[in-house]
C-alpha cells in the first residue's frame, strides 16, 4: 500500500506546493469546497432521521441566536443617546433610559438562553447521532465479505471510519447551523453598518478571507496526514493490545519483550508527533500573521468611525453602536469563515465514512432452500481459487465428491489449502473457476442463510467469546442462542458437560478475564466448548472439524472423533488434522500439496502406495517409537 493511493495528486499540497502547478491545487480546493455542502446536506438528513424534534428546535434556536446580537447594540445606542441627550434627570428621562436598559437585559438573557438551548440540543444529538453512526458502521460490517476484513487497506479505512467519522456528522451539522446563525447576524449588522458606509461592510468581509484560505489549506493537509498514517496508528493500537491484554501478558513477560515493544510504541509516537508539530507550526504561524492583517483592518475602520464622531457626523450613541457592530461583525465573519473551514475538514473526514458505507457488496444471488438431488451430497468440480493480492493460487483444479454418510480427512502441510477449501464450501469466498454443489445445486444458487444452516464448522482459530458458557455454546445456532436445554444437549454431545457442571454457576458462568468473576478455561476445555458449539446445529448435515482438538492429547482426540462419527451417522463429516491416528478413521483421505490433490484413498491404500502421505505418516510414527 502506498500513501499516494489514499490521496491522488495530494503530495504537493501536503508538502507545501512543491512540484505541482498552483492552478491544479486551486481546482482541487474549489472542488472540495463544493463537496462541503453535498456532505452537509447528507449530514443534516442523517440528523433529521435520528431526531427530528431536536433538529427543529436547533433550527429555531439558531435563528433566534442569529437575530438577537444585532438588536443588542441598537438598544445600547439608544441608551447612550438617551443619557447624553438628557438635559436633566427628569422622571421621564430616567424612566426611558431604565426601560431601555431593562429591554437590553431581556435581549441579553434571551440570547444566553438560546445559546444554552443550542448547547443542550447539541449534547443530546451528539449521543444519539454517535450511536446511530456506530450502528450504521457495524450494520455495514455484517454485510461485508471475509475478503474485506483480510484486506489491509480496507481495514485501514474501517479504522479511520470508526475513529473519526462517528463524531463528524454532528460536527458538520453544528457548523452548518452555526454558519446560518452567524450569517443572519452578519446580515443584520450589514443592514445597520451600510447606513454609515457601504465600504465598511466590504472591509469587514475582506478582513477574514486571507486567514480563511490558509485554514482551509492546512485542514486539507491535516486530513491527508491522518489518512496516510493509518497503518502506523493501527500499529500503535496493536502494540497497546499486546502490552496490556491478559492473553498476551505471559509471553511478553516470559520473553522479556515489554521494553522492546514499548520503545517501538514510543518511536511511532515520536515520528507522528514530528509530523503533527511541523503542521501545527506552519498552521499557527500563518494564522497569526493573517490574523494581524484582519485585526489591523478592523481597527482602521474603528478609527474611521471615531473620526466621524469627532466631526459630528454621527452621535456618540451611533459611534457606540457601530463600534460594537464592528467587533461583533468581525467575530461573526471569523466564525463564518471558521465554520466553512471546519465544514471543509469535516467533509474530508466524512468522505471516509461514506466511502466505507458505500463499499460495494454483491447482492445475494440465490434463494433456494433445497437442492434437486439430496442424495448427491457435496461436489467440488475443477475448483481453483487465489486469494486477493496473492501471486499463487491457494487451490488448483480440486475435484471431490462426498455423498451423505461419508467421512473425509484432509491432510497436508500448513499452507497446502485445507482451510481454504472449507472457506469455499461455506461460501466465505467464491471460486475463481469451477463450481461447488450441495445436493446437486451450485452454492451461489442457495439462500445464504439456508446454506450455512446446513453446514456446521469449527475452525482451528475458533472464537473464545467473553460471554457466558452457555452463550459460547449457543453461538453455534443463533436461533437457539439463549435456550439452556439446547446448551445442555450440545455440551453432552461435545463431551463438555462434565466440567461445565463443576463451574461456579454452571452454564451461567462468565468466561474470560475481561469482566468481573470471569473464569478462564484450559485449551482442551475451550476446544470441547467449540465442539459443543458445532452440535448446536442439529439441522446441519455437513459437519467440519478444522483442527478442533489440537489442544488435547492424541487418545482424547481419537475418542472425541470416534464419538463424533457415531453421532454424525448419515451426515457428511470433514476432518482436518495432523494426527494420523485420527485421520485413519475417515472413509476417504485426501492429501493436499501446494493447493493440489496429490493423493486420495484409505489409510491402508495410501501407506501402501509409498507416496507423500506415507512419508508424513512415517515421520509422525517415528516420533512415537
Amino acid at each position: 500500500m502506498t500513501r499516494a493511493a489514499y490521496a491522488p495528486g495530494a503530495g504537493a499540497a501536503a508538502g507545501g506546493g512543491h512540484g505541482t502547478a498552483p492552478a491544479a491545487g486551486n481546482t482541487q480546493l474549489l472542488r472540495s469546497l463544493g463537496g462541503v455542502f453535498r456532505y452537509g446536506m447528507r449530514a443534516v438528513r442523517l440528523v433529521w432521521e435520528t431526531n427530528r424534534t431536536l433538529l427543529v428546535v436547533l433550527s429555531v434556536l439558531s435563528l433566534i441566536a442569529g437575530l438577537l446580537p444585532a438588536a443588542i447594540p441598537t438598544i445600547t445606542r439608544f441608551v447612550v443617546d438617551a443619557v447624553v441627550g438628557a438635559r436633566a434627570a427628569t422622571v421621564h428621562a430616567v424612566g426611558h433610559a431604565l426601560m431601555l436598559v431593562v429591554l437590553e437585559g431581556a435581549l441579553v438573557a434571551a440570547l444566553a438562553g438560546a445559546q444554552r438551548g443550542l448547547s443542550l440540543c447539541q449534547a443530546l444529538l451528539r449521543a444519539q447521532l454517535g450511536q446511530r453512526v456506530n450502528v450504521m458502521i457495524l450494520e455495514k460490517a455484517l454485510t461485508l465479505e471475509l475478503q474485506h476484513f483480510e484486506d489491509s487497506e480496507f481495514y485501514d479505512r474501517l479504522t479511520q471510519t470508526r475513529r473519526e467519522a462517528s463524531t463528524r456528522p454532528l460536527s458538520l451539522v453544528t457548523r452548518t447551523f452555526g454558519l446560518m446563525q452567524n450569517a443572519i447576524s452578519l446580515l443584520t449588522y450589514a443592514v445597520l453598518l451600510v447606513r454609515f458606509s457601504p465600504w465598511t461592510v466590504l472591509v469587514l468581509l475582506a478582513a477574514g478571507v486571507p486567514a480563511f484560505l490558509a485554514e482551509v489549506k492546512f485542514s486539507g493537509d491535516a486530513f491527508r496526514l491522518f489518512r496516510w498514517r493509518s497503518p502506523e496508528t493501527r500499529m500503535q493500537t496493536y502494540l497497546e493490545t499486546v502490552l496490556a491484554r491478559e492473553d498476551h501478558a505471559k509471553e511478553v513477560k516470559l520473553f522479556g519483550l515489554g521494553a522492546r515493544l514499548l520503545q517501538r510504541y514510543r518511536d511511532i509516537f515520536t515520528r507522528l508527533y514530528a509530523e503533527d508539530r511541523a503542521l501545527s507550526i506552519r498552521r499557527d504561524s500563518w494564522g497569526s500573521a493573517l490574523g494581524l492583517v484582519a485585526t489591523g483592518t478592523v481597527y482602521g475602520a474603528t478609527a474611521w468611525v471615531v473620526l466621524a464622531t469627532i466631526r459630528g457626523a454621527i452621535t456618540i450613541g451611533q459611534m457606540t453602536m457601530y463600534l460594537m457592530l464592528f467587533r461583533q461583525g468581525q467575530s461573526a465573519v471569523t466564525a463564518i469563515l471558521s465554520a466553512i473551514s471546519g465544514m471543509y475538514e469535516d467533509n474530508l473526514y466524512l468522505s471516509t465514512l461514506y466511502e466505507y458505507l458505500e463499499t460495494p457488496v454483491a447482492a445475494p444471488s440465490g434463494s433456494a432452500h433445497t437442492g434437486p438431488v439430496p442424495a448427491d451430497g457435496v461436489r467440488f468440480e475443477n475448483v481453483t481459487f487465489t486469494y486477493p493480492g496473492a501471486s499463487e493460487p491457494a487451490l488448483v483444479d480440486i475435484d471431490l465428491h462426498l455423498p451423505p454418510g461419508s467421512s473425509l480427512a484432509l491432510v497436508g502441510e500448513n499452507g497446502s489449502g485445507k482451510t481454504t477449501l472449507i472457506k469455499l464450501l461455506t461460501r466465505l469466498y467464491h471460486p475463481d473457476s469451477g463450481r461447488i454443489l450441495l445436493d446437486g445445486l451450485p452454492l451461489p444458487d442457495w439462500d445464504e442463510h439456508a446454506l450455512r444452516t446446513r453446514i456446521g464448522v469449527i475452525f482451528q482459530d475458533f472464537v473464545r467469546y467473553q460471554m457466558l458458557v452457555g452463550e459460547n455454546i449457543g453461538a453455534g445456532d443463533e436461533r437457539h442462542f439463549e435456550q439452556q436445554e439446547r446448551w445442555s444437549a450440545a455440551a453432552e454431545l461435545g463431551r463438555a458437560a462434565h466440567f461445565i457442571e463443576r463451574l461456579p454457576q454452571s452454564y451461567r458462568t462468565q468466561l474470560g478475564k475481561w469482566f468481573k468473576d470471569g473464569q478462564e478455561l484450559s485449551g482442551g476445555q475451550w476446544q470441547k466448548i467449540a465442539l459443543a458449539r458445532a452440535f448446536m446445529r442439529t439441522e446441519a448435515d455437513v459437519l467440519v472439524l478444522d483442527e478442533p482438538t489440537a489442544a488435547i492429547d492424541a487418545r482424547a482426540e481419537a475418542e472425541v472423533f470416534e464419538h463424533f462419527r457415531s453421532l454424525a451417522r448419515g451426515r457428511i463429516t470433514i476432518l482436518i488434522s495432523h494426527r494420523f491416528s485420527t485421520v485413519r478413521m475417515a472413509d476417504q483421505i485426501v492429501v493436499l500439496h501446494k493447493g493440489r490433490i496429490v493423493e486420495r484413498g484409505s489409510h491402508e491404500q495410501l501407506v501402501a502406495s509409498g507416496g507423500h502421505y506415507a512419508q508424513l505418516f512415517a515421520l509422525q510414527a517415528r516420533g512415537y517409537r
